[in-house]
């Protein structure tokens, strides 16, 4: 099996007429960064779920995108960050939710999978449980950034709760995920985002829920999710792509468009998805302006595209 890595940093780009080349260089290289990370790791031979855990991290440590270090900010000020983690061999998962001490969420989640018997924690229990794994923890306003302060105050103004995608063009931003196949034929996905823009405390979205903003199995495919977690719940959105690959024998691409254009919207929602399936076919899905995204294949240099038609 050829190793492919396809990671995403959001749904909902900046418009081509309000992209500057500037901006654009700087998206560029932060996905760029991220895929060479798990694209170094399929190709020394390791496996799906560390490229996915590899590439996410870059991107949680990036301000650029919605998650980790750029994560959006609640309607008290605080950012509260969401992550999950699953690989396609046993379905193991791990997932966390309202984290707001932890740096890299995507190894909180891991630590979750790895060092408990149970599949998601949320609150201070995950803090706490990152904090005796030895993971780098900081302090919250560590993610509280001058930019998404000035966010959360013009949505407060506005009466609004924001997904990043709604905002002016500079504040545009996004949850970042990654879907892997190693060189086994193994499949692994991960996801994590800072959420919507004056969420109200405590509220979580699709990101860290197994099955509607992340999903791996073997037999099927790989998705991590983009876009208004609450429409991704409603239809099961990650599993349903698997659903559909399993009983009505679609491609990646196809079942990837039908949830994405079809089931997504008639939930109330919009955004995006990435897909690999068993046979390391990648599916890419958009239902916005564009999604930040990068895919690399074996040996190969990686393709990055940002707006939604394949000139990119």
């Amino acid at each position: 099996m050829e190793p492919i890595i396809l990671i995403h940093g959001g749904a909902g780009t900046i418009r081509r007429d309000e992209m500057t080349s500037e901006r654009e260089a700087a998206y560029r290289a932060g996905l760029e960064n991220a895929v060479l990370a798990g694209q170094r790791v399929l190709r020394a031979g390791g496996s799906a779920l560390e490229a996915v855990t590899a590439a996410v991290l870059r991107l949680e440590d990036e301000p650029l995108f919605n998650a980790g270090r750029g994560a959006t900010l609640t309607a008290s000020g605080q950012a509260e960050l969401d992550a999950s983690v699953m690989e396609g061999t046993t379905r193991r998962a791990g997932a966390v939710a309202g984290l707001r001490r932890v740096r890299n969420p995507i190894l909180a989640a891991r630590a979750v999978m790895e060092r408990t018997k149970h599949l998601m924690l949320i609150g201070p229990a995950a803090d706490a449980l990152a904090d005796e794994a030895g993971l780098t923890m900081v302090e919250p306003d560590y993610f509280v950034t001058p930019h998404r302060q000035a966010q959360l105050a013009a949505a407060i103004e506005a009466g609004r709760v924001a997904l990043d995608h709604d905002l002016p063009a500079a504040s545009r931003m996004g949850t970042v995920g990654a879907v892997a196949i190693d060189r086994d034929g193994h499949l692994a996905a991960a996801t994590s985002t800072g959420g919507m823009t004056n969420k109200r405390d405590g509220r979580v979205g699709d990101s860290p829920i197994i099955g509607a903003g992340t999903w791996a199995e073997d037999a099927t495919c790989a998705v991590s999710c983009t876009g208004q977690g609450e429409a991704f719940m409603r239809c099961a959105a990650a599993h349903e792509v698997a659903s559909l690959i399993r009983y009505r024998g679609l491609t990646a691409q196809e079942a990837a468009e039908e949830v994405i254009l079809r089931q997504v919207p008639a939930n109330g929602g919009s955004g995006g998805m990435i897909v690999i399936d068993a046979q390391g076919r990648p599916g890419i899905a958009i239902g916005t302006e564009g999604m930040y995204r990068a895919l690399a294949r074996g040996e190969a240099a990686p393709e990055i595209a940002i707006f939604r038609d394949p000139a990119g």
